[in-house]
């Protein structure tokens, strides 16, 4: 299995092509991404300012990384405590998973983060281990205040899906409340993303900085974004 402590000496490594070291990180963020792999990845073009050209400032690619690590350390020891944890409510003849279920075997089309895996522009702005951090605490039956993945505190944002509504935070499109009826529904970005476009980070300038023609995220509540009909 590939290992991501082996990429992220991939991306460390000057000797390396910039190229290459970029695509080590990737592979990392497929290893682990609390955000999804396209929000993750956008995620860490901001928070490490990673510039439209490498050549401009490669430490941003082990910026990048090093905030993936950090995050990924916290997540490792928490999933080590639930795995013996479980082991011993299963001596116990408790098989049955307790509730809440742990954040990182959540179903991507299930869990409240859904729409970052439709929208990648949507995520918090929260570092990733702040995130992990606050996951953890909820999985401990911590209630942290605000939305439970962003910590804003702001007005719920109403968005209808045609027979209902659901709830959504204002900050990261967290879903706060689901529809009555039960059901999933798929969130229609308001600017259909390009992969290859994010990839490339042409929401990005040469120095690090989001570049003002490309916005790098879209507020919660405007444009045409929203909740497809079910």
């Amino acid at each position: 299995m590939t290992s991501l402590l082996t990429h992220r000496t991939h991306v460390h490594d000057a000797r390396l092509p910039l190229r290459r070291r970029h695509s080590a990180l990737r592979t990392c963020i497929t290893l682990f991404s609390p955000y999804g792999f396209t929000a993750t990845y956008h995620h860490l073009t901001l928070s490490a300012a990673i510039p439209r050209r490498l050549e401009s400032d490669p430490d941003a690619l082990v910026r990048a990384v090093e905030e993936l690590h950090e995050a990924r350390v916290l997540w490792l020891a928490r999933a080590k405590e639930y795995a013996v944890q479980r082991r011993a409510e299963k001596r116990a003849g408790r098989r049955a998973a307790p509730h809440p279920r742990p954040w990182w075997l959540r179903s991507r089309w299930d869990g409240p983060d859904h729409v970052w895996h439709q929208d990648p522009f949507r995520h918090p702005s929260l570092r990733l281990s702040e995130y992990v951090r606050r996951q953890n605490a909820i999985l401990d039956r911590a209630e942290p205040p605000g939305c439970p993945a962003c910590r804003d505190e702001g007005p719920r944002v109403l968005s209808s899906t045609g027979h209902g509504w659901i709830e959504l935070c204002r900050g990261c499109a967290w879903v706060l409340a689901h529809c009555p009826c039960g059901q999933q529904h798929r969130f229609i970005p308001e600017t259909p993303f390009n992969w290859n476009r994010i990839w490339q980070r042409a929401h990005m300038s040469d120095d690090g900085t989001p570049n003002p023609r490309r916005p790098a995220s879209w507020p919660v509540g405007c444009g045409t974004g929203g909740l497809e009909r079910g």
